[in-house]
């Protein structure tokens, strides 16, 4: 049994989200206070100022260029129908849109951080056009640039700021990039294809002369590119070989280029210098944890700031000084310096007390499914193990483009040190292992993930470590699907599970999805036009005469993406089957719980179930 209670754990802070401001401070999200809220550092391990004071978690925040205010993001509730606030040096706080009905998507500064730039629904709910407002002025004196008929986001400013850099999605798997020049109103595309190609983190490179981005142009997985702004060609720079290059980011000033492969779940970060022929690696010093993200690049471009974490490392902020590592990088005396000593570690989010010395890191294994392919998984054991084996929980991860990475979570600690042993399986369908991979379980091959799940508890019950009767299937979103599917699918092998804002029938949660992301849902899932009858077959509501284990259904009143209808016809139905279902709704939450009076009261429950049960 753990030496502290739930409550504890779940209070273990997170800081990130980072943005480094013309004065030398750092910004960043903490959520100290239950939920996240705007703090600033002005050196590393000060006390953090805290500077929003919301009820509501704070979604964004981005320093403006050359003045020491800066824009952040919040919704309502969860509904995720964002609002843009200004937030002076003094602490004064403007609202900027003032559209409570409207989403607004971030899309960045003007260099001179005179206007900004943001994607809205505001004139269709199903569509985003974009926007241009000056930074002083409010709601409707918003100018619309450019009316869009899809999900259109903005990806940055050109250094010039005479156009706007587009980015529309057709799904998670196919983008086009376009640039907007803001004088004529002309969208030039850049990127005419046949197929499905994915283009992400697209962003200005130095003097608007190359465009940087992820791409896969049709290749196995995704690599490091250039792209001529004028005819959309494309120059591979870094092959991430066998992983993808999931991420870059690079300073429009000075040329430094962060970018990032996911190797395994794990981030493998390289920084450098753009050159003519491609980049100049510099050295890349080590930071706390195995998973890292979020770079933002100081005004003067020399130094960056981004997040990273780890099982034993909650989440915190670095800043990378470039000149001392660039100092490093010069030294021919057989490399004297450190490039360790060039990061430091800004914000100390706090572990609750808990010494991070009793946090477990997994093992990453893999086991073998119905048609012989290796499903990769996360496996972490608690310190003891019972005679007969351990209690596990299979922790599925939502998406389904997504992935179960080794980062920090309070509650998967809290379930370990109470004797708990986890299960994280990345199945068919998940990113990062390539396209082929991902594309697995596409429509018709929807149940073939679940499948992969019944063989990983097959493979759990091999192991003496784990008690076979006592398995636990535990999900959000996507996931939760998955655990509502393993439950109808394959009811033998459960003890217990547990939906949190999981979709229980594919055709009334596309029917009832924010009708802006419906066709980005279709396009993976299949569609109501031609797949309704597929989508009906394999919906657990649908096939729930089958279940047999305990339930407990976790939901937001205000859930936009997983409306809260599908958890109440699940625990309706099955309760009509006499089975023992819990459920809890919170009405100040959407598509999952995020504040922590909430996540206390949830979990608590959620641990009382699996002890009544499991």
């Amino acid at each position: 049994m753990s030496d502290y209670d739930l409550e504890r754990y779940l209070t273990v802070r997170a800081a990130y989200g980072a943005s480094l401001g013309p004065d030398g401070r750092l910004a960043f999200l903490l959520d100290a206070t239950g939920v996240a809220q705007v703090y600033t550092l002005d050196e590393p391990g000060a006390w953090p100022v805290q500077r929003t004071f919301y009820d509501e978690p704070v979604s964004f925040v981005s320093y403006a260029p050359e003045r020491p205010e800066m824009v952040f993001g919040m919704d309502d509730g969860g509904n995720e129908r964002m609002q843009l606030f200004r937030l002076d040096a003094d602490g004064t706080i403007t609202e900027l849109t003032g559209m409570p009905e409207a989403k607004h998507r971030w899309g960045g500064w003007s260099s001179d951080g005179e206007r900004f730039a943001f994607a809205s629904n505001r004139r269709d709910e199903s569509v985003f056009d974009i926007y241009v407002q000056d930074r002083d002025a409010v709601g409707e004196e918003a100018e619309l640039v450019f009316e869009g008929d899809g999900w259109l986001s903005v990806n940055g400013w050109h250094p010039g700021d005479e156009s706007l850099l587009l980015r529309e999605a057709y799904s998670n798997f196919d983008q086009d990039v376009y640039v907007l020049d803001l004088e004529t109103g002309e969208r030039r595309h850049l990127t005419p294809h046949d197929g499905d190609i994915r283009y992400s983190s697209v962003q200005w490179g130095p003097d608007g002369e190359w465009l940087y981005l992820v791409t896969d142009d049709g290749t196995e997985t995704l690599y490091l590119a250039r792209m001529d702004p004028e005819s959309g060609e494309v120059e591979r720079l870094r092959s991430g070989g066998e992983w993808n290059v999931d991420g870059v980011a690079v300073d429009d000033e000075t040329g430094t280029v962060v970018y990032s492969r996911n190797v395994d779940g794990y981030t493998d970060l390289t920084l450098g210098e753009l050159t003519e022929d491609g980049i100049s690696e510099l050295p890349m010093p080590e930071l706390p944890g195995n998973v890292a993200g979020g770079v933002s690049f100081g005004p003067d471009g020399d130094r960056f700031a981004l997040s990273s974490s780890g099982r034993r490392h909650n989440t915190n902020v670095s800043v990378v000084d470039l000149t001392a590592l660039r100092q490093v990088a010069d030294d021919d005396a057989a490399l004297a310096g450190d490039p360790d000593g060039a990061a430091t570690r800004w914000t100390r989010a706090s572990t609750a007390g808990i010494p991070s010395e009793q946090f477990v890191e997994p093992e990453l294994v893999r086991y073998e499914s119905f048609d012989g392919r290796e499903i990769p998984a996360f496996f972490s054991l608690p310190d003891t193990v019972p005679e007969g084996g351990a209690p596990v929980i299979v922790d599925i991860h939502g998406g389904p483009e997504s992935q179960r990475r080794p980062s920090f979570s309070g509650l998967r600690q809290y379930f370990l040190a109470e004797g708990y042993a986890l299960f994280e399986p990345n199945v068919r369908g998940s990113s990062g292992y390539g396209r082929e991979y991902t594309h697995l379980d596409d429509v018709e091959k929807r149940m073939d993930s679940v499948t992969d799940i019944k063989y990983g508890v097959e493979w759990l019950a091999e192991s003496d470590a784990v008690d076979p009767d006592r398995v636990v299937a535990k999900g959000g979103s996507y996931g939760g699907f998955m655990v509502l599917a393993a439950l109808t699918e394959y009811p033998q092998l459960w003890a217990a599970g547990v939906d949190v804002v999981g979709i229980a029938n594919f055709v009334t949660f596309l029917e009832n999805t924010g009708s802006w992301r419906r066709e980005l849902r279709e396009a993976e899932y299949g569609s109501l036009e031609d797949d309704r009858e597929f989508l009906e077959s394999i919906s657990p509501t649908n096939n729930i005469e089958a279940i047999e284990a305990p339930l407990f259904v976790l939901h937001g009143a205000n859930d936009p993406r997983v409306p809260v209808g599908e958890a109440e016809q699940i625990v309706e139905r099955a309760r009509e089957q006499g089975v023992p279902v819990r459920k809890l709704i919170f009405e100040d939450e959407g598509h999952g719980i995020s504040k922590l009076d909430n996540r206390i009261e949830a979990y608590t429950e959620v641990v009382d179930f699996l002890d009544e049960h499991v």
